[in-house]
């Protein structure tokens, strides 16, 4: 009662607003989303899901001191039934002495639909709604939406986008706890979780959700305990604490590495140790990295991406262009700085801009989105394998051999190709440091991202502008001469080999018989590039004879890349890689991972992808060790393997959990823990040795 006079107050209290305000728009966008088609007595996924305006919020199962929490009216079609509501964890929103628990921004209510075991496959139903919300801000208005939506009976295409977003919203949802749970009722009302991990691990934060009104006081501080048994929440008793056999709610732990876990908390009353308190602040979470934090540490893993495998190729032809400047005019050697500057972050900022889109239209993508697709891997690969023919000089775009001297348009369109080359070659390779800020980038704003994006593109220049910038930092590269166009020549096989890295990430996506596509592709634009090169010194005509088949080559060469887009794509890489022989190899998914951590077996999650270099050392030297595979046998490890070569619900979810942009994550769940331990990027036997420990 005292709830929902509190309620009617704020209500009451709106009444006047309502009269002055002119914007009668909802406050709430609201529409109906279904995972896929539905097998004739089957399941599926229905979400509703609110858009809420910022500043304003909605309301959980248990809205706290006022409020109301969203309601769904179902009309089904005969035979259709629909699940309750599945509440994904809320936060705490204080209001003035009261403590209400709701959501802000995009909200995901998901309920699971059954349909009759007498539907007909081919035919679509429509499953109609009506959804009833209370949205507050300083006022509260009570809102509500008719909706509906069609499903398929029967197989059917999926979304992979909608379906990686169904795999998020689940992942956010409270599941059971691993642990014995008992409460006790005194002076205050305390909760025992039997897990000796967690006095261990002492999490960042720990909060409890009651799922019974007047169960605790919500606005009062939640004390967190340790003994050697467990761990110990202190609550203040709610007006009907006395009358609860079993306390229930959601217990949310918040690991020291921000990582978040949801427990479905039932506990009965028992006999809860003594322990130490300290008060953990209401809301408490891992606080978000400022800006400035993500924007350094962007920089730095730019700098350190200047030194991954996949950039130095590139990196070396930038120092062979400067080599060729090394006895110019300061104003020349600025200019190229400059340039190749401009093409790196100009080039981050394209990717970032197109990241930023795409995840806004609902795309399930992260850091290496573009090498996801087969077409995209071909494109680098031809592109690659272009610049090693150039290199050997099949043809010519300009000259860097001793005593050619280029105009300084053509020096600087150069430079500016340069740059664009090392970021399109190196964004694949997830750096130390620039991992975490990119992860920070895509939650946030676009112009946040965009600016993380800017300091990673600057950090990555960083090497090469600062030898535009300083004066006689040129005495230290070699001065021009004919080693240079040897030099040249050797840097050739750095970017074959890259193709053929690249030509294996293709046959891991879309499998072997796309090689043949590729090498395809590969001969007809040798074939034009010499053709184009060996007109130059004919006349007119035949010049533009020999541009245009070259250019009916190149088109030739794009149409066979094209057919890659309906090539279907191969299975997760489960067997292949290094950690292929480690023991207890599974694919990763979250009802597995669920499922071994419920049986209290240890598990270590790998996100990789073929195309991630970082991923690929880490297997050849950490993973493949004899300890670590003894290690992994000797403790009985399931080894859950999230490939991400191509794009997956189940990884896109994992990775978009943990805040990464993009593989690797290597996460280590010991038996009975909270959260998991999160590796390092780059890996050492070591490293993986004590994560065990």
């Amino acid at each position: 009662m005292k709830r929902l006079f509190l309620a009617l107050v704020l209500l009451l209290a709106a009444v006047p607003a309502f009269a002055q305000e002119p914007d009668r728009s909802p406050r709430v966008t609201a529409r109906l989303l279904a995972e896929g088609p539905v097998a004739p007595g089957g399941e599926v996924w229905v979400a509703l899901e609110e858009v809420i305006r910022p500043d304003w919020h909605t309301y959980w199962i248990n809205p706290g001191d006022a409020g109301n929490p969203t309601t769904i009216d179902w009309t089904l079609p005969k035979g259709w039934t629909a699940g309750d509501i599945q509440w994904p964890r809320p936060k705490r929103l204080p209001v003035g002495p009261l403590m209400d628990y709701g959501y802000e921004g995009k909200l995901w209510l998901l309920s699971k639909l059954t349909a009759p075991a007498d539907a007909r496959p081919g035919d679509t139903v429509t499953l109609n709604a009506a959804a009833t919300w209370l949205v507050c801000e300083r006022i509260c208005i009570p809102e509500e939406a008719a909706l509906s939506i069609k499903v398929v009976i029967g197989e059917g295409p999926r979304d992979a986008a909608l379906a990686s977003d169904f795999a998020a919203a689940r992942a956010l949802l409270p599941t059971p706890s691993p642990w014995v749970l008992t409460h006790a009722l005194g002076n205050s009302l305390d909760l025992f979780l039997a897990a000796p991990a967690l006095a261990t691990a002492r999490p960042a934060a720990v909060e409890f959700y009651p799922l019974d009104a007047g169960a605790i006081k919500n606005p009062a501080p939640q004390l967190v305990g340790y003994t050697d048994k467990g761990l110990v929440l202190r609550l203040t008793p709610g007006t009907k604490a006395a009358t609860l056999t079993t306390l229930n709610g959601v217990v949310v732990l918040t690991g020291t590495d921000g990582s978040v876990q949801e427990l479905d908390v039932k506990a009965p009353q028992g006999l809860v140790p003594a322990a130490d308190f300290t008060v953990v602040p209401q809301g408490a979470s891992a606080d978000p990295m400022p800006l400035w934090l993500a924007m350094a540490f962007a920089a730095l893993g730019g700098l350190i991406l200047n030194i991954m495998p996949c950039v130095l190729p590139i990196l070396a032809m930038k120092a062979l262009a400067l080599a060729r400047h090394a006895g110019s005019a300061r104003r020349v050697v600025m200019t190229e700085t400059f340039a190749y500057t401009a093409g790196v972050v100009l080039s981050f900022l394209a990717l970032g801009l197109g990241l930023v889109a795409l995840r806004a239209g609902g795309e399930a993508v992260g850091w290496g989105f573009q090498l996801q697709s087969p077409i995209a891997v071909a494109g680098f690969a031809l592109l690659v394998f272009a610049v090693g023919l150039n290199l050997s000089g099949v043809f010519e775009v300009g000259s860097i051999t001793a005593g050619d001297s280029l105009t300084h348009k053509q020096g600087a369109a150069g430079a500016f190709f340069t740059g664009m080359l090392a970021v399109a070659v190196g964004a694949p390779c997830t750096m130390p440091f620039g991992a975490a800020a990119l992860g920070f980038a895509l939650t946030q704003s676009a112009a946040s991202a965009l600016l993380v994006f800017l300091a990673l593109g600057l950090g990555f220049a960083l090497p090469f502008l600062i030898l535009g910038l300083v004066p006689g930092a040129l005495a230290f590269v070699p001065k021009p001469g004919t080693w240079m166009l040897r030099f040249k020549q050797l840097l050739a096989f750095p970017m074959y080999a890259a193709a053929a890295w690249l030509a294996w990430v293709l046959a891991v996506q879309a499998g072997v018989n796309s090689l043949v596509i590729l090498f395809t592709a590969a001969i007809i634009l040798a074939l034009a590039a010499w053709l184009w090169a060996s007109t130059r010194d004919l006349s007119a005509r035949g010049r533009t004879i020999g541009t245009i088949i070259a250019v009916l080559l190149l088109l030739g060469a794009g149409a066979a890349v094209a057919k890659l887009q309906s090539a279907p794509a191969a299975a997760p890489q489960t067997e292949a890689g290094a950690g292929a022989s480690l023991p207890n190899r599974e694919p990763y998914s979250a009802a597995r991972l669920a499922e071994l951590r419920a049986a209290g077996r240890p598990v270590f999650v790998d996100t990789t992808a073929a195309w991630c270099i970082s991923c690929l050392v880490n297997e050849q030297t950490a993973l493949a060790s004899d300890a670590v595979k003894t290690a992994f046998t000797a403790r009985n490890i399931v080894y859950l393997v999230a490939d991400w070569t191509n794009r997956n619900p189940e990884g896109a979810a994992l990775l978009k959990q943990y805040d990464r942009a993009g593989p690797p994550l290597y996460l280590y769940y010991a038996p009975s823990s909270a959260a998991p331990k999160v590796l390092p990027q780059i890996l050492t036997e070591a490293i993986v040795l004590a994560a065990f420990q």
